[in-house]
């Protein structure tokens, strides 16, 4: 069950248009450190841009860190580092050596977190990498995605994950410099106005399982709606079950998923699921506008949970992932709002007539894609197909 510190305030940011001004600005105000996680750091404008706030901070003595994936950051090109390094910005990558692809699971256990941490008082954790949201487009509509600002006790937390692992990587790179070490930090006092808010992670160790168990456990105790917004939906029999059972009880259970096709097998694995969430009584919406990134739920318009983990097997299974947890009111408003504008105006919805018009080719790459999604669940580890 996750812990809730009470006294939090959480700011919800939509996209990259809200995130990054309010990231570049702390930054840019930091005095003591800066700790960013990201599993995609692009050499594109916001790229650059984020570097460049991170440079500065450098050197005006500010201690820099950032951790990639070395696999969703291998473009961390040179001329980024060209701007991070001189000025004194500490670079560790989390496995590193990713070599040619294979299905084994030490190779699909990346560090997929996105998380930032300014002065021990500001913390931010969601769904949104270091890129530029509209692909170089001036106009368009951005990836629709969600992160939190944060402020209070709950900081705290994310400062001992984020130190945790930063020494986790630095004890297999021992020759390399990692600048001061992270010494553990005392909790902020609570606001007066704060609200509670429980920091969960899912790691290869002591939570393996923590984020899957609190989005089971607020499923389990649903009495009216529940809405989950995810790009990746390939949920194990556990999920499944507990989506039907809601369902069963009378809870609205709507799902806003991927509509266009972003990796191939992922999208047809996820569509093999629609029939049977469909005759269950599951509302389907496919969003269109943009490329659809977002890792956010609400239930019974109290309880929200937004991370960087998606409901498939990489995330629930392998990656390293961070997700808040809060029942703040005013916040589950706030994004249930944002995802029924989301459902309304920028998805179709799916019913099961349209499933019947599937071509053969539509069946056939559903069904490859389910065998290829039960089987990376079967490498993953899974005990749930």
């Amino acid at each position: 069950m996750p812990r809730f510190l009470e006294g939090n305030r959480v700011e919800l940011l939509q996209t990259g248009d809200e995130y990054f001004p309010a990231l570049l600005r702390d930054v840019d105000a930091a005095r003591e450190d800066v700790h960013l996680e990201t599993y995609i750091f692009a050499d594109d404008p916001t790229g650059r841009q984020v570097a460049q706030a991170l440079a500065r901070a450098a050197r005006r003595g500010v201690t820099v860190r950032l951790l990639v994936d070395g696999f969703g950051a291998s473009n961390l090109l040179p001329a980024l580092r060209q701007i991070l390094e001189p000025s004194g910005v500490l670079i560790q990558v989390f496995r590193p050596e990713v070599g040619r692809f294979r299905l084994r699971r030490s190779r699909m256990r990346r560090m997929h977190r996105k998380l930032a941490l300014i002065d021990q008082r500001i913390a931010y954790c969601g769904g949104i990498n270091v890129l530029d949201d509209r692909d170089g487009r001036a106009e368009g509509a951005p990836r629709f995605d969600f992160a939190v600002r944060l402020q209070g006790p709950v900081v705290a937390e994310v400062h001992d994950a984020l130190r945790r692992l930063w020494m986790l990587v630095a004890f297999t790179r021992v020759h390399r410099h990692h600048g001061p070490s992270m010494a553990p930090r005392a909790p902020q006092p609570p606001f007066a106005d704060g609200r509670g808010v429980a920091f969960v992670v899912r790691d290869n160790f002591r939570n393996r399982h923590a984020i899957e168990e609190a989005y089971l456990e607020a499923i389990g105790r649903a009495r009216h709606e529940i809405i989950i917004a995810n790009a990746y939906f390939l949920p194990g029999k556990r999920f499944r079950r507990a989506l039907f059972d809601a369902v069963a009880r009378g809870v609205k259970v709507r799902l806003l998923l991927q509509g266009r096709r972003e990796y191939f097998w992922v999208h047809y694995a996820t569509r093999a699921s629609y029939a049977g969430l469909l005759r269950a009584g599951i509302e389907i919406h496919e969003y269109l506008t943009s490329w659809h990134h977002a890792k956010v739920a609400v239930v019974d318009g109290q309880w929200v949970t937004v991370g960087s983990s998606n409901i498939d097997p990489f995330s629930l299974l392998l990656a390293r992932e961070a997700n808040i947890v809060t029942t703040d009111a005013g916040l589950a408003d706030n994004l249930r709002a944002r995802l029924e504008l989301a459902m309304a105006s920028g998805s179709a919805e799916v019913h099961a007539e349209a499933l019947a018009r599937w071509s053969w080719i539509d069946h056939l790459l559903a069904a490859a894609g389910s065998r290829l999604g039960r089987l990376v669940s079967a490498v993953a580890g899974s005990r749930e197909g």
